[in-house]
């Protein structure tokens, strides 16, 4: 394994959202110039406003950058297709083109593990080819992939692309605000009677895994999944908010039970977050090998589960998110 190696200027999009902010936050700690792109400015911290589903002023920001962080996207189970293509996949052909011009040393793209969709055997790596399975979000970043490693195989610009977990911590929607909020509200029963496996990475595991991913010559042109290192059931994780909130546990019921539950209650309440697709991911068995991250990257994760929801909770105390002062969490 090489050293990774600091640039000098990064341009992240999505600067403004949860992993990009604790990113360009990392960055601008270890020294490093960061400019970056959202829906909308923040001058103070370098970051223009712009649509990435078309050019414009906005690819100003790459110009001079060694290296693009694309962390923009549109997340969700949601099953607007004609918008997960226009996000995931019409933005990053843009992303692609602003790199190139203004040619920049490196992209590392932000994918996921739902790459490898519902189904796939446990312990998956990198090799294991990719299956759309109907899933706009599944789907797109699939596409989204081919994309970034066709213009790596033009000779465009040098790409290397992130798969993370399922990425938790302060401030994340959908592993930590969601949830609490969804649980306090008593509308939440897992499927799969708890049993589902879930892949969970503290927000700070996941920005070490970017930055050795951005600053290892040796890892252009290829994929690596970021994760804990854990597989749990959704039983332990989400129990650890429902803790925080004075409950003993979550309601389970089979999973043909929740996703029925689940399509009337998003389209009664409204919530996004509430669909059969996400029944189906929290169903799902198996875990994923970040083998080749921790050879090729020396990644290891540092802060386990428990660590991670000691945190979680401290914060979500201190910001009102659930009463009382901060406990154990177990």
């Amino acid at each position: 394994m090489t050293p990774a190696s600091s640039p000098r200027h990064v341009c992240i999009t999505g600067a403004l959202g949860f992993i990009g902010r604790r990113l360009a936050a990392h960055y601008r700690a270890a020294g490093v110039r960061v400019t970056g792109v959202d829906l909308r400015a923040e001058p103070a911290l370098a970051v223009l406003a712009g649509d990435l589903t078309a050019p414009g002023d906005w690819q100003r920001a790459f110009a001079g950058a060694d290296l693009v962080v694309h962390t923009a996207a549109l997340v969700g189970m949601g099953s607007d297709e004609a918008a997960f293509w226009r996000a995931n996949c019409l933005a990053t052909r843009h992303v692609l083109d602003a790199a190139a011009a203004a040619g920049v040393g490196r992209l590392v793209h932000l994918s996921s593990i739902v790459a490898f969709g519902f189904d796939y055997p446990d312990g998956v790596d990198e090799r294991y080819p990719l299956r759309p399975n109907g899933v706009p979000y599944v789907d797109t970043k699939i596409a989204s992939e081919q994309l970034v490693l066709q213009a790596h195989a033009a000779g465009e610009v040098p790409c290397t692309i992130v798969r993370p977990g399922d990425v938790y911590g302060p401030d994340s929607h959908f592993w930590t605000l969601s949830p609490l909020r969804t649980i306090a509200a008593g509308r939440m029963v897992l499927p799969a009677m708890g049993q589902g496996h879930l892949s969970p990475v503290f927000v700070d595991d996941l920005v070490d895994g970017i930055v050795r991913a951005g600053g290892a010559p040796e890892a252009a042109g290829h994929i690596f999944t970021v994760t804990g290192g854990d597989t749990i059931t959704a039983n332990v994780f989400f129990g650890h908010y429902a803790r925080m909130l004075g409950k003993a546990s979550v309601p389970v019921a089979p999973t043909a039970l929740v996703v029925a539950l689940a399509a009337t209650l998003g389209r009664l309440l409204g919530d996004s977050d509430v669909t059969p697709a996400a029944a189906r991911y929290v169903a799902r068995r198996g875990g994923y090998s970040i083998a080749k991250a921790r050879a090729r990257l020396g990644y290891s994760p540092a802060v386990d589960l428990a660590e991670g929801m000691r945190r979680i909770e401290a914060w979500a105390r201190a910001s009102g998110i659930v009463p009382g002062t901060p406990g154990p969490t177990t």
